[in-house]
């Protein structure tokens, strides 16, 4: 695979582009690319851009839009993926794979034994790294499409705020008393928005499962076994995939 840039505004073929300070850094120093070497740029919106390289100075690369290729590598599944906040490297490492695994949305969430808890000030700017990870993880997995992350929210605010609609919702809670498995699930329709929400390192309180399968939550086990909270949410997703994506 051609190296990958995100570039955050409309790309149209026969631009010239600059690539920003960190991007073009690493098209220079650390990937060592050459005036005329090809790349694909991407903006998010669908589909890429084969380029090439025009020019590489100090402080500026800029590159030639060749052409337009509407490839799209998204799973068929609509996974949104509620995450109890954990500590910066689990939750940085569970947002990076879970975009590799095909999330569309993830929603970081306060729980009762969350760890971390962060004024507004510093949960502005865990937002902003996260949205780096993910676009850095699109660029490497081949993702056209950047999912979304929002403001963390408490339990109890993102469960009143959430958004009913016409479509189809298979919502899931994985906890260890949990009585369901996906086997015994039947692929869902085309369109079905799934929801995973995943417990903090001390897991649920009784108050929080019960919150959560009164809104509709199905209580998922994962196996026999006690599983971490970063893996619980990759190991599911990556189940989600198998029974009914594009594993």
């Amino acid at each position: 695979m051609l190296p990958r840039f995100y570039h955050t505004d409309d790309i149209f073929v026969g631009q010239t582009i600059g690539l920003n300070l960190a991007a073009g850094h690493h098209a220079s120093r650390v990937l060592r690319l050459k005036i005329g070497d090809s790349v694909i740029v991407f903006n998010g919106r669908g589909g890429e851009f084969q380029a090439h390289i025009k020019s590489i100075r100090k402080t500026s690369t800029a590159l030639i839009v060749d052409r337009f290729d509407d490839i799209e590598r998204e799973s068929p599944l609509i996974i949104t993926l509620v995450q109890a906040l954990c500590v910066n490297d689990k939750m940085d490492w569970i947002i990076q794979k879970s975009v590799e695994l095909g999330v569309n949305r993830i929603q970081p969430i306060i729980t009762t034994r969350s760890i971390v808890r962060l004024s507004e000030e510093r949960a502005a700017k865990r937002l902003e790294h996260w949205q780096k990870v993910i676009i850095s993880t699109c660029e490497q997995c081949g993702r056209n499409r950047i999912p979304i992350i929002v403001l963390p929210q408490s339990l109890i605010d993102w469960l009143s705020a959430r958004k009913s609609d016409a479509q189809q919702h298979l919502d899931f809670i994985l906890s260890v008393s949990g009585n369901h498995c996906l086997k015994n699930f039947a692929s869902p329709p085309a369109a079905t928005q799934l929801t995973l929400a995943i417990g903090p390192e001390g897991g649920w309180t009784a108050d929080e499962e019960i919150i959560l399968q009164q809104a509709g939550f199905i209580a998922l086990r994962a196996g026999r076994r006690i599983m971490r909270t970063e893996t619980a949410a990759l190991a599911t997703i990556a189940a989600l995939q198998t029974c009914w994506g594009d594993f």
